[in-house]
């Protein structure tokens, strides 16, 4: 279980990301944050890889709060998969899938490339898994499409066999069959391990597809916090009317009020 508890963050700027966030987010579930730019959602996601630091309140993970003590411990436990996918583009898509072995393998074997038999055949199963061929092994990442780059970015996720899947804005900048082909995957590889994931979202009818729990945020604030179907339009309207224009959340900017689907 992932627990915010009381969670605030103000950057030194002076601009308050997060205000008093308190959820509890299940072993299993597909949680879903929902907000515009600047509401906070990609900051509660660094929150619990250690990359971002509570004001006040602390994150947990299975009861063990997020410090600099424990997270070289944590962040082995919690993977990332990434909106501008974060490969590196010169390097193979194999090369790209085994560094998710990063947390675990002293950076010198990674840097010779001493992988052991077992986790380069991890690699290529979890390449077949999210619909790549052994043709695209050996091929640079920067080479692939975005919806291609961004499956090797699920199977470098899962390399560790994660506890807890953050995904920050995955399909931003894919059409919508890939966008769906794409939390279609992360949802069944979680699903497959029992591992929790926390997705931001900006697409509203995807996460009602998807999710198994909406958290809307705004400004910082959780405004609302239920079942997809419960998220109606005077949810939306509540969360994206004259929202903030800019902020550190770094999601997408969005322009009118979208609305939901009848």
């Amino acid at each position: 279980m992932i627990e915010f508890d009381h969670v605030s963050l103000r950057y030194a700027d002076g601009t308050q990301a997060l205000h008093d966030v308190a959820l509890r987010v299940p072993r299993g579930q597909f949680c879903v944050l929902l907000g515009p730019s600047g509401a906070g959602k990609s900051t509660l996601l660094r929150t619990v890889n250690g990359l971002a630091k509570p004001t006040q309140g602390s994150v947990r993970i299975d009861g063990i709060v997020m410090s600099p003590a424990t997270a070289a411990k944590l962040r082995r436990r919690v993977a990332t998969v990434h909106q501008h996918f974060n490969l590196s583009p010169r390097m193979s898509v194999a090369g790209n899938v085994l560094s998710g072995l990063l947390p675990a393998v002293s950076t010198t074997r990674a840097l010779l490339g001493w992988f052991e038999p077992r986790h380069r055949a991890k690699a290529c199963a979890l390449l077949e898994r999210v619909g790549l061929e052994p043709v695209h092994l050996r091929r640079r990442a920067g080479e692939l499409s975005g919806g291609q780059q961004q499956r090797v970015g699920i199977a470098r996720a899962f390399m560790l066999d994660p506890e807890v899947v953050l995904a920050d804005e995955p399909v931003a900048s894919l059409d919508p069959r890939i966008a769906h082909d794409i939390l279609s995957l992360i949802r069944d590889a979680a699903r497959e391990r029992g591992a929790t994931v926390i997705c931001s979202l900006h697409q509203l009818e995807l996460a009602r597809h998807f999710a198994d729990r909406i958290v809307g945020m705004r400004a910082g604030k959780v405004v609302f916090d239920g079942a997809p179907d419960a998220l109606d339009n005077a949810h939306v309207q509540a969360l994206y009317e004259a929202a903030p224009a800019s902020g550190h959340d770094g999601s997408p900017q969005l322009g009118a009020v979208p609305a939901l689907a009848a």
